[in-house]
């Protein structure tokens, strides 16, 4: 990191760390100068209009979760792929059936490690605000079973102890950006969780989003899962602050498409204080998301209906609306696994899933000699990837 790139308008200091390298702390928020938002005052208010919208929709959806989680899948694979953890929105459904993918989707566990840790963040806001205490456990979730392949050094649920640094170099000395040294996270990771905590009306909370998201990465606080974890506490704190009744909005994919922005404008706050770039930029990304997820939420509704009109036209059993609420939630299924969530006999569930597959709704398919049946319709609404094995 070079230490002539940081000017006088930087929002911290730099500071000594290992082999002679220097590190950037940031200052805890608020910035200390007055955000010029008036430029961006029209962005703000379509940002803020369209969440608006999408927390309309979430907020009078029957059962959100069966919509929720294709949405889910697909904000995991994004996040993931930032890091360079690619696994496709079909491998992570093929893993979460239960299926051994290791061969063709080595990340897939981790990938599926990033829902697991997203869902329990959701089910802890009913105990506990966004604080450090859940995003110690959220990381623990994160990176079970796959610590082995990031080094010993990684300790899932643990704030760093060691130097880390970015920038693709083994060395610290040729790295773009270093954060904190060890011994001032803990004090970073207070204050910034204190301001989140806060009450701040001079600031909307989509303005605070964006400060929020780039401290926490300029902190750096552990040793690996940085970026994802990031990224997860946005939709946790809009739902805290019940500006969105569900977790509906998710912001990797459109960092995944402006990466290179993405990661630019975060380093130019650091260097020299170009908040509102960065806030201008996030505000795109939260209007273009949520409008994209409002489409996708429209268009997974008007499916369902049209699976439920589909089986009334057959004159088939109530069981099969609940089949079809099984795929929504896990697109990939197994006959065994719709025998017990179902409660019915293993011919009952697979003379049920002939009946989809007759109106086309669902189709055999098979992977390392597993057959298994397949919702692939479902699929095809949050990627593009859904004729992959």
């Amino acid at each position: 990191m070079k230490a002539q790139d940081f000017g006088r308008t930087a929002p911290g200091k730099l500071v000594p760390t290992i082999d002679g390298a220097v590190a950037f702390l940031p200052d805890p928020l608020p910035p200390r100068r007055v955000l010029d938002l008036e430029p961006m005052i029209n962005l703000l208010a379509s940002a803020s209009q369209s969440l608006g919208e999408l927390a309309g929709i979430g907020g009078i959806m029957t059962n959100p979760y069966l919509l929720i989680r294709p949405l889910l899948r697909q904000e995991a694979v994004a996040s993931s792929r930032i890091e360079g953890t690619i696994t496709s929105v079909r491998q992570l459904a093929l893993f979460e059936s239960g299926m051994d993918v290791a061969g063709d989707a080595p990340d897939a566990r981790e990938v599926h490690n990033y829902v697991r840790a997203l869902e329990h963040g959701i089910a802890r806001l009913q105990e506990l605000p966004v604080c450090l205490r859940m995003m110690n456990e959220m990381h623990t979730i994160l990176l079970e079973s796959v610590t082995d392949r990031r080094g010993a050094r990684v300790r899932a649920g643990e704030v760093r102890g060691e130097q880390n640094w970015i920038g693709g170099s083994t060395r610290i000395k040729d790295a773009r950006y270093v954060p904190p040294p060890p011994q001032e996270v803990m004090p970073a990771l207070h204050a910034f969780e204190k301001y989140m905590q806060a009450a701040e009306p001079e600031l909307p909370l989509l303005v605070r989003l964006a400060l929020l998201h780039y401290q926490f990465e300029a902190i750096h606080p552990y040793p690996d899962g940085n970026g994802r974890l990031g990224r997860l506490i946005i939709p946790l704190i809009l739902c805290e602050r019940k500006a969105l009744p569900q977790p509906l909005l998710y912001l990797s994919s459109y960092f995944e498409r402006n990466r290179d922005d993405y990661i630019d404008l975060m380093f130019d706050v650091s260097t020299d204080g170009l908040w509102e770039r960065w806030i201008a930029f996030f505000l795109r990304g939260v209007e273009a998301e949520c409008r994209a997820t409002v489409t996708k939420i429209r268009r997974l509704q008007d499916m369902r209906q049209d699976f439920m009109r589909r089986v009334q036209r057959a004159r088939s059993s109530v069981l099969l609306g609940r089949l079809i609420d099984l795929f929504f939630e896990h697109p990939i299924l197994f006959v065994p696994t719709i025998a017990r969530d179902l409660g019915i006999s293993y011919n009952a569930a697979k003379n049920n899933l002939k009946r989809l597959a007759e109106v086309g709704i669902v189709k055999e398919e098979t992977f390392k000699g597993r057959r298994y049946w397949l919702a692939q319709d479902i699929l095809a609404i949050t990627t593009n990837e859904a004729s992959e094995t």
